[in-house]
């Protein structure tokens, strides 16, 4: 086993939905804990690690009132959510010894930094961490956009898309229990196949700056550790 990351810099997007565990929304305050712990432990080994959060574990209990909304006001709740969720993760790192920066997109001053990407890259360069919230700042863009764009911005070597799957399979393994993941991707395969990698407007733009991408399950046991030591976990995307 490789005793050290084989990345320096890395963006890890984790969605909103990780944070519920088996609740049906909210922070699940053993789920969280348990993903920084293994945050705190590939820290450890000098990564540079910056965070973009979604906020679909919050922003699902309203859904229901969204419906009919209009789409760019439903967008900036969202944002908020992912807000709420940085301070959540936060608060958790630093029961753990973690020292965190929660910058946002939307201006919020008395709970968060701007985004400043000077600031952003010295943090890291500091051996903090870095959440990212609000995703972009903009209505019509996910959260897995943003993550490509700051993972670009802090020029990070790989983006990290924590899910509920290993990886990418050739179908819904839920649905399809003989669906086949796959090891490795190029870009243009995930776009033409379709797999959902991330959203189109990402993954063009990862493909578009050789960010490459490696999706994995939050949810196992020391995924997110075999990843950062190239162990072949998940399924990794680059051109």
């Amino acid at each position: 086993m490789a005793e050290s990351p084989v990345y320096k810099r890395v963006l890890l997007k984790l969605s909103g939905e990780a944070l519920m565990g088996t609740d049906s929304y909210g922070i699940n305050r053993d789920m969280i804990d348990r993903i920084v712990s293994e945050i705190a432990e590939v820290a450890r080994l000098g990564l540079q690690i910056a965070i973009v959060i979604g906020g679909g574990n919050i922003f699902r209990g309203v859904a229901p009132a969204a419906a009919g909304m209009d789409r760019a006001t439903a967008d900036y709740m969202g944002m908020l959510a992912t807000v709420m969720n940085a301070l959540a993760l936060q608060d958790a790192m630093r029961r753990q010894g973690l020292v965190s920066r929660v910058q946002s997109a939307l201006t919020v001053e008395q709970v968060a930094e701007p985004y400043i990407r000077g600031k952003a890259l010295r943090y890291l360069e500091e051996g903090k961490l870095v959440i990212f919230a609000a995703g972009t700042g903009n209505p019509f863009f996910t959260t897995d956009t943003a993550a490509a764009l700051r993972a670009i911005e802090m020029s990070s070597e790989i983006v990290l898309k924590a899910t509920k799957v290993d990886g990418v399979y050739t179908d819904d393994p839920k649905t399809h229990p003989d669906a086949v993941r796959y090891e490795r991707l190029t870009f243009d395969e995930a776009i033409t196949k379709n797999l959902k990698v991330m959203d189109a407007t990402a993954l063009t733009l990862c493909r578009d700056q050789k960010m490459p991408i490696c999706v994995f399950s939050i949810f196992k046991q020391g995924a997110l550790m075999r990843v950062v030591l190239g162990e072949g976990e998940g399924t990794l995307v680059q051109c």
